[in-house]
């Protein structure tokens, strides 16, 4: 014997599917949230360590810290978890670009430091 559908007919049931969809959606774009973040995080770091790694060897061109500018640079991305991928002195200007392996991609960033640019006095 078959019972007849209720007031509701064949939609019973139909809110518990609508909401285990809903909080699986939830889930599923938190975790592609925080994913994106980390990168963003991640990304951060490597401009600073690019950073870092330019100042470290701009300070060693002018002699304000004995050594290569580009050693100094090397042993400042070390101690930041990137590689150097470029490193470049032209006098006291130092340029450095470093790159980090994050979740299946690389990461970039560059870096110059030196003096600031001497500005033309202006006499009259």
């Amino acid at each position: 014997m078959t019972v007849p559908p209720g007031p509701r007919g064949a939609e019973s049931g139909a809110g518990s599917i609508l909401a285990i969809s809903l909080l699986a959606a939830s889930v599923l774009l938190t975790a592609l949230l925080v994913s994106s973040l980390a990168l963003l995080v991640a990304g951060r770091s490597v401009e600073n360590a690019a950073d870092a790694a330019a100042l470290a060897a701009a300070d060693t061109a002018s002699g304000a810290i004995a050594g290569s500018p580009c050693a100094a640079a090397a042993a400042s991305a070390v101690l930041n978890d990137v590689a150097i991928t470029r490193c470049s002195v032209d006098g006291l200007i130092a340029s450095v670009s470093v790159a980090r392996r994050v979740q299946s991609l690389e990461l970039v960033a560059s870096a110059r430091a030196g003096p600031p640019p001497s500005i033309p006095s202006s006499t009259g």
